[in-house]
C-alpha cells in the first residue's frame, strides 16, 4: 500500500477540488453502487476499499484534514467505530483513521502477510499446491471453515491457514 503524506498534495488537492465542484452539475449521476455495510453491524468488522484512492482523515467528516491517502482497491480494512456516514479503520500495518463509508464495500478480501503462502487444493497442509502468493497479494476470501479459508486471486483458488494472512478473526464463520 501507497501511502502519501497530505502536505505534497495539498496545491494539487485544492484545483481538484475546485474542479471537481465547478463541474458537479454538469455529470450525470453516477451508476449505482454496492450497498456499503449498515451501520451498528457487529464491530469490529473487516470489510474492504471500494476505490484505488481513499482518503483517511484524522476525524469523521471533511472538515478534518487528510493523513493518508490509501492506495490500493479491496485492500482489507477493519471497521473499529461509527460516527454517523464515517468509518473509523485500521490496515494491516496499524494505520488507523475515518473514511466515508461510501468508500468502503462489504466484499471480504484477506492480505498476504509473513512469507511466501501456498494455497493448497484441500484445505489439509498436505495437500497438493495451487499457486505460491507473495507477501501484500491481496485476494477474494470465498469461504471459511476452521483454521482455513478459501481464497481465490485472479481465479486461481485454493485453501490457507487463517494465520497466513490479515482480514479474517479466528474464530469467524466466511461463507
Amino acid at each position: 500500500m501507497l501511502r502519501v503524506s497530505p502536505r505534497l498534495r495539498t496545491g494539487l488537492l485544492a484545483a481538484l477540488l475546485a474542479v471537481h465542484t465547478g463541474l458537479a452539475s454538469a455529470q450525470s449521476p453516477s451508476p449505482p453502487r454496492e450497498t456499503p455495510p449498515p451501520a451498528g453491524v457487529n464491530l469490529p468488522r473487516f470489510v474492504s476499499l471500494r476505490s484505488d484512492e481513499v482518503n483517511l482523515r484524522t476525524g469523521p467528516g471533511v472538515r478534518y484534514p487528510v493523513e493518508w491517502v490509501l492506495q490500493r482497491r479491496y485492500m482489507p480494512v477493519e471497521v473499529l467505530a461509527e460516527f454517523e456516514n464515517w468509518r473509523k479503520i485500521r490496515d494491516w500495518q496499524g494505520t488507523e483513521g475515518w473514511v466515508h463509508q461510501s468508500m468502503l464495500s462489504g466484499r471480504r478480501y484477506a492480505i498476504i502477510t509473513g512469507d511466501v503462502r501456498v494455497i493448497r487444493r484441500q484445505p489439509d497442509g498436505n495437500s497438493p499446491a495451487v499457486a505460491r502468493l507473495e507477501p501484500g497479494v491481496v485476494a477474494q476470501i470465498v469461504e471459511c471453515k476452521d483454521q482455513w479459508c478459501r481464497l481465490d486471486t485472479n481465479g486461481l483458488k485454493g485453501w490457507l491457514m487463517r494465520a497466513d494472512f490479515w482480514g479474517v478473526y479466528g474464530n469467524e464463520a466466511v461463507k
